[in-house]
């Protein structure tokens, strides 16, 4: 029974980490609707920001305390989210959906080379940002980074979630979000609003790597993370901040359970399965999410 408790424990803080990545994309969706595939490049760009302004400044003979190097980390992501946001997908506004689908595929193959042409596919130290090592409560095993980033995601939501519906910009992305032709009409700058999208979602997805990286390594695989919190985004309903962290704990949890007690039978295939089972069932029942908004229309 404790074994089974455990291994619930580590799905929930597994599963907020993915609910952290899968915030990243509900902010863009919110106002943009762009499901960006290329989220989890954007991580790694995020992590490899990190490494450039801590380990690779230290490289070339410059030290840079590790406040600074953070919040250099933060001007990178915010310039990094506008050019994205210019270059590549403030054209398609107005375009079909398969359009806008094929320019994130693209940026997706774009990032990744870029990414191997910069940084390489070398692996790299990652820094310490969050403070490592485990710590015991009773008979369970606690991961204080986890902890640290489960804590830190649940109070993210709700913050976004009060930006969102209790500010006057928040809820000039939600008019942006509903429809653009009806956020133009009531004086919302459409550009405006997806580029503060951008920012914030590049902004969120470095964080995560920050949780999921700190004292570790990064490299170009980090970017199946993306990957891994698109069926949290879909389930939880992508237009529902506050539902992402639940459904990063439902598919966390789900992971965990088939990573104990299936993957032995199924040669560790049926945890990573799982998640997009999960994403197509949900696509099929119910599309919108457990949390994401109905649509009503009137005949």
């Amino acid at each position: 029974m404790i074994n089974f408790l455990q291994i619930l424990l580590e799905g929930t803080l597994v599963g907020l980490v993915y609910g952290l990545i899968a915030i990243s994309f509900v902010v863009i969706y919110r106002a943009s609707r762009i499901v960006n595939l290329a989220q989890g490049e954007v991580v790694v760009f995020g992590a490899f920001f990190l490494w450039s302004c801590t380990f690779g400044l230290q490289s070339i003979g410059i030290e840079v305390p590790l406040f600074v190097s953070v919040m250099m980390t933060l001007v990178a992501c915010v310039l990094f989210g506008l050019l994205l946001e210019r270059l590549v997908f403030r054209p398609l506004i107005g375009q079909p959906a398969f359009a806008i689908f094929m320019a994130s595929v693209a940026l997706l193959i774009l990032l990744r080379g870029v990414a191997q042409l910069v940084w390489t596919a070398e692996t790299r130290a990652f820094p310490v940002i969050l403070p490592d090592g485990a710590f015991t409560i009773g008979p369970f095993l606690i991961s204080t980074r986890l902890l640290i980033g489960g804590i830190f995601t649940i109070v993210l939501s709700f913050a976004l979630h009060y930006f969102f519906t209790r500010t006057r910009q928040g809820l000039r992305l939600a008019a942006v979000a509903e429809d653009h032709n009806t956020a133009l009409s009531l004086g919302v700058s459409v550009r405006a609003a997806t580029a503060i999208a951008w920012i914030l979602g590049t902004i969120v997805a470095t964080l995560g790597a920050v949780v999921l990286l700190s004292g570790r390594v990064v490299s170009l695989e980090v970017a199946q993370i993306g990957f891994k919190a698109l069926p949290v985004a879909l389930l939880g309903g992508l237009e529902s901040i506050r539902g992402a962290p639940l459904a990063g704990i439902i598919i966390g949890v789900s992971e965990a359970l088939a990573m104990a007690y299936l993957d032995p039978l199924t040669n560790g295939a049926a945890s990573g399965v799982l998640p997009y089972a999960m994403m197509i069932g949900v696509i099929l029942l119910q599309p919108q999410g457990l949390f994401g908004w109905k649509k009503i229309e009137r005949l």
